[in-house]
């Protein structure tokens, strides 16, 4: 099942018209540790923001602006988010509801950017 789906995210990087990804599933199931895994293993960089862990992350997403978000997440983060070669893993995007619209507009306006939402929900996978 791992092989799988680490080949499905595999494949949706070499998609020329890749949509952000929001990957949700029931706690401790395994999604961090797979987008992570796969964030080494297919990029040159990887940038984790944890909405759970870092709440102060929030303040990044008062826009929709993706170039302004991405701004604001490498100052506070002191990273470097570079298109082509970095994956932004925004994981338990749920506690940043702002997030979760601005995966649209990371599609419209800036969709060179590989960028994936982990999601908690309750229940069963869906």
């Amino acid at each position: 099942m791992k092989r799988e789906l680490e080949q499905e995210l595999f494949n949706w990087k070499e998609h020329k018209d890749r949509l952000p990804l929001l990957l949700r599933g029931a706690r401790q199931v395994g999604k961090s540790y797979l987008i992570e895994e796969f964030g080494k293993k297919a990029f040159k960089n990887m940038v984790v923001v944890n909405f759970e862990f870092r709440p102060e992350l929030k303040q990044c997403f008062t826009t929709l602006d993706p170039i302004e978000i991405i701004n604001k997440l490498q100052l506070l983060r002191g990273v470097t988010i570079e298109a082509e070669n970095t994956l932004l893993f925004l994981d338990e995007i749920q506690e940043c509801p702002k997030a979760i619209m601005a995966l649209r507009y990371f599609k419209e306006k800036y969709n060179r950017l590989a960028v994936i939402g982990g999601r908690f929900i309750d229940g069963i996978c869906s």
